[in-house]
């Protein structure tokens, strides 16, 4: 009996979780799915992946205090607001996680930063879902002869994992750009591609690639219809940086109604996560957008109506000018209801019943309806004072003066505190054309930032809502 279990030249392995047992099963004892135990050789995955390792040198540990920092460890991408999401350019021996709804321009933006990024060596293009010949289609509308150099990139267009691993140590390039993760797939982690085990185990052993050569990854991600990042969790822990593409609102009179895409970090171990990337989409492909301040203003004659104001707001170090658009009406039902998809309904909620306690608005019984021109979510705090006066007016009926900004953070006691860096938020409002800007008096006169702007003519400083109203209709 135990010479014939010595003998067994196989076993039976989940194509769900990897998961081998030494006999068929109904049901895989690991993750529980049904009928995807298979004949497999025994020990192929873990034999496999050790055969591949023999070679290498035993690990030895070093004391932290005797590495080097690499401070020349970044790349331009060659696209500026790719490079600012990223914190600075593309890090050597990072991975990067590109998430976004189908036909958003994923596929686009890494072809293009193939083309036109910094490096020396040659750039991977690894498509499991095209052909040779579309990829070259792309290259030749997005005009990148031209604009890049794709001279350098090389393309196969394959899923399996072995055949990429032997284009990449045969090319040895220095940028790797994998189109996409769930069509990756390897005989060591099961005859099924797609599944969970498979992204974990190729995404893994793309991204030891990249960390031990002096290389970099970007790997595409589908998403799901939530939003997020389809597969396992586990993925987003394997790379550095986790970046979503967002769609924007086609809103009427917006920027000529151009087509806008919005660049975000979830997830960034070597920069910021509140940076944010604009680009436009054209005929020639993504295009960089350098001045993001006027892009969201809603340019009109004459008057405002009422329920609109102007914010000042930070993404990133970026300040915007955006229009905060609000309506109420008589609730339907029994209870009022929130509906803002681009401001968090939370944050309407408090803001209304702080004016509703300290003004005496009522708004407990409307309906209440919120909107931010151009379809860009905005989660900075200094908008909740220009959202109190949109609902105020709203409600009221009294329009905003056309030429003023609001920049504040409205805290439950009817109190204004003070926002960051607004000296800059003045300055950009009056390049724009706002003459006037309603802000929150800072008492403690922090590195003299709030005296430079309150110093400058037009600035209009409250230290409650009440004397903001009051001001701001003055």
């Amino acid at each position: 009996m135990g010479a014939g279990m010595k003998a067994r030249k196989f076993v039976y392995r989940c194509s769900a979780c990897a998961h081998e047992e030494p006999k068929w099963l109904g049901r895989c004892p690991e993750c529980g799915e049904w009928n995807t135990l298979a004949e497999a050789a025994a020990g192929g995955g873990s034999g496999a992946r050790g055969e591949r390792r023999e070679g290498r040198a035993t690990p030895q540990t070093v004391p932290l205090a005797s590495v080097e920092s690499r401070e020349g460890g970044r790349i331009s991408s060659g696209i500026a607001e790719l490079d600012r999401v990223l914190g600075g350019g593309i890090m050597r021996r990072g991975a990067v996680l590109v998430g976004g709804e189908p036909g958003i321009g994923k596929s686009t933006l890494l072809l293009q930063a193939a083309a036109s990024a910094r490096i020396k060596g040659k750039a991977l293009y690894v498509s499991g879902e095209e052909s040779a010949g579309q990829i070259k289609l792309r290259a030749d509308r997005l005009g990148l002869a031209q604009t890049g150099d794709i001279a350098r990139i090389e393309v196969i267009c394959t899923g399996s994992l072995a055949e990429i691993e032997t284009a990449l140590n045969a090319v040895k390039p220095s940028l790797v750009v994998v189109d996409s993760a769930q069509t990756l797939f390897s005989q060591d982690a099961g005859s099924v591609p797609g599944t969970v085990s498979q992204m974990k185990y190729c995404s893994f052993e793309l991204v030891t690639w990249v960390k031990e050569r002096d290389a970099a990854l970007f790997l595409v991600a589908h998403v799901t219809k939530e939003g997020v990042i389809a597969g396992p969790k586990a993925l987003e822990h394997l790379v550095d940086t986790v970046l979503y593409f967002e769609r924007n609102d086609k809103t009427a009179g917006l920027s000529e109604g151009r087509d806008c895409r919005f660049l975000r970090a979830s997830k960034n171990r070597f920069g910021s996560v509140d940076e944010i990337g604009i680009f436009t989409m054209g005929d020639r492909g993504l295009s960089p957008v350098d001045d993001a301040g006027s892009l969201f203003l809603v340019r009109r004659d004459g008057e405002l109506p009422a329920g609109v104001a102007t914010a000042a707001v930070l993404e990133g170090t970026r300040t915007m000018l955006v229009e905060i658009q609000a309506l109420t009406i008589p609730a339907k039902g029994a209870t009022s209801r929130v509906f803002s998809d681009k401001i968090d309904s939370g944050r309407v909620s408090r803001v209304a019943a702080a004016l509703e306690k300290h003004l005496g608005l009522r708004l407990s019984d409307q309906d209440l309806y919120v909107n931010v021109a151009g379809g860009i979510r905005i989660s900075e705090v200094g908008v909740e004072l220009a959202l109190a006066l949109a609902l105020y007016s709203a409600r009221s009926g009294l329009a905003l003066p056309a030429g003023l900004a609001i920049s504040g953070e409205l805290s439950l006691t009817g109190e204004l505190r003070p926002v960051a860096r607004l000296a800059g938020r003045v300055k950009t409002a009056r390049g724009l054309g706002f003459p006037e800007f309603l802000c929150p008096r800072d008492t403690r006169q922090e590195e003299g930032e709030q005296a430079e702007a309150g110093a400058a003519e037009g600035v209009k400083a409250a230290g409650d809502i009440k004397t903001a109203v009051a001001l701001a209709y003055g």
